[in-house]
């Protein structure tokens, strides 16, 4: 029996689903009953009948998906898998902006602890920012923790006032412009699909911004044929399924997120068999941060 066969039949005798971000390895994404990026994980979870949810990703993404289902079992393959960036902010801070702007609102990015989403009044992910900064009543906005995004959702929604966090992506951050102006000069017909959390050099060169899902879906409706993707490359395998006829370039360095590919099919199945690596959120910060992220869903 392969490791894909004995994953299907521990999966159905388990009870359990397989959620895989488009950022893990291929095989992962293969094997795996939803795949996506962090808002349309966020609002599947939610749905889910399953007892036991596998989330193949980094621990921000397992915490959400047990602050939404917190009757559920939350599995990670790979506990020790993290987010750098959702890190990057903190309590002390938001409560000095709090403190210094009349009618702030503290729009948290999905891409960071539950601590941090405590002290938040609404989550966003790079799918709906805009959207959801659009709609809120307060003008202030202190966006944390990723000041690329950030800078990003405040050119489309000039109508607020934005306080800028420090907090990046490092796959993100280090993509270079020399390295994208070399694949275009290399590709001169290639439209650039960028993600938001890159630098606004990087975004001035793209011919299309957007989540994930959006650069996916940009690319299968585009005439064009050939495309280079400034995003983390484990989109390749879900662009190359969707558009064979296509041709997708990653800069000369490769944005390769390592806490993403730390999900293995050897480590999933492990955590099937054993049920260990279960996410556990106390109940207090459970119901604390749970509220940001039902207004995220609730608003989007």
């Amino acid at each position: 029996m392969t490791l894909t066969e004995e994953i299907n039949r521990l999966k159905k005798e388990k009870d359990a689903v397989i959620l895989a971000h488009y950022y893990a390895k291929p095989e992962v994404q293969e094997v795996a009953d939803y795949v996506g990026d962090s808002f349309y994980l966020s609002r599947v979870a939610v749905g889910l009948a399953e007892q036991t949810i596998v989330f193949c990703g980094v621990s921000f993404m397992g915490e959400s998906a047990k602050i939404l289902n917190p009757g559920k079992t939350v599995l990670m393959p790979d506990l020790s898998a993290d987010c750098q960036m959702a890190h990057m902010a903190d309590a002390g801070t938001i409560r000095r902006m709090r403190e210094k702007y009349e009618d702030l609102a503290v729009v948290c990015y999905i891409n960071s602890t539950a601590e941090l989403k405590k002290y938040s009044d609404i989550c966003v992910t790079s799918a709906n920012a805009v959207e959801i900064v659009k709609a809120l009543p307060n003008r202030n906005i202190f966006f944390i923790p990723d000041k690329n995004l950030a800078h990003y959702v405040a050119e489309q929604v000039p109508e607020k006032h934005f306080v800028f966090n420090e907090g990046y992506c490092p796959v993100h951050e280090e993509l270079q412009l020399r390295e994208l102006m070399e694949a275009k000069a290399m590709h001169p017909d290639a439209e650039v699909l960028s993600h938001p959390e890159c630098r606004e050099e990087v975004l001035k060169e793209s011919d299309y911004i957007g989540s994930t899902s959006g650069i996916i879906q940009y690319a299968a409706r585009s005439d064009s044929r050939e495309f280079i993707v400034c995003t983390e490359t484990g989109v390749r395998w879900k662009l190359e399924k969707d558009n064979p006829e296509k041709k997708f370039y990653f800069t000369k360095t490769e944005p390769v997120c390592r806490d993403m590919k730390l999900n293995t099919l050897e480590k999933l199945l492990h955590v099937l068999k054993t049920g260990e690596n279960a996410v556990e959120v106390d109940q207090e910060l459970q119901e604390l941060s749970k509220k940001p992220l039902v207004r995220m869903l609730e608003l989007a």
